[in-house]
């Protein structure tokens, strides 16, 4: 690779609201050799993604109230090939199982580093001898897990899920405003 000539490298396209993530992101990525396009929302990276299909994509799952998950069918139709990874800080299995369904090669949860993502990418096969964990979930992560399921299932609205988990609307917001529990 000649890193004088920008159309040797891979293109790759990174969408995330938190632009100062997405700045610092997109700079260690193209020090790896990729040829970095940034979006902050769905429709820039609809459009980017239709000028130039990317060959990788980098997705976060949450775009400011917008689902990541929505965009990942999207780009596979402009270029099937296209090899997306989704990242987020609101990890869950019920997310990770969809964003593969769709079509996402892997998921991550945040932080992610720029070699984390890499290894990624090079890992969208699966690996068969992955080790195990033995040692169960704990409640509170179940629980979480759980929450997350069933906000999915009702599209996100979190009345409805509420009143499907008999918890009162303000309990579960503020059981979603914190971060994940631990595994």
């Amino acid at each position: 690779m000649d890193a004088a000539d920008p159309t040797d490298h891979p293109s790759l396209l990174l969408v995330d609201d938190d632009e100062t993530f997405c700045r610092v992101l997109g700079l260690a990525l193209s020090r790896r050799g990729f040829a970095v396009a940034t979006a902050y929302d769905s429709a820039t990276a609809v459009r980017l993604a239709a000028i130039d299909p990317p060959e990788y994509a980098v997705v976060d799952l949450n775009l400011a109230g917008d689902s990541g998950l929505m965009l990942i069918p999207e780009l596979i139709a402009l270029e099937p090939a296209t090899c997306i990874v989704v990242l987020t800080g609101y990890a869950s299995i019920a997310t990770a199982v969809e964003a593969i369904k769709l079509g996402a090669v892997n998921y991550l949860p945040k932080p992610a580093d720029a070699d984390q993502v890499t290894a990624a990418f090079m890992a969208s096969g699966g690996h068969a001898f992955a080790p195990i964990n033995i040692r169960p979930l704990s409640v509170k992560r179940l629980e979480w897990e759980h929450i997350q399921r069933v906000l999915h299932d009702n599209g996100g609205n979190i009345s409805a899920t509420a009143r499907q988990l008999n918890m009162h609307r303000r309990t579960l917001q503020r059981k979603l405003a914190k971060w994940p529990v631990r595994l």
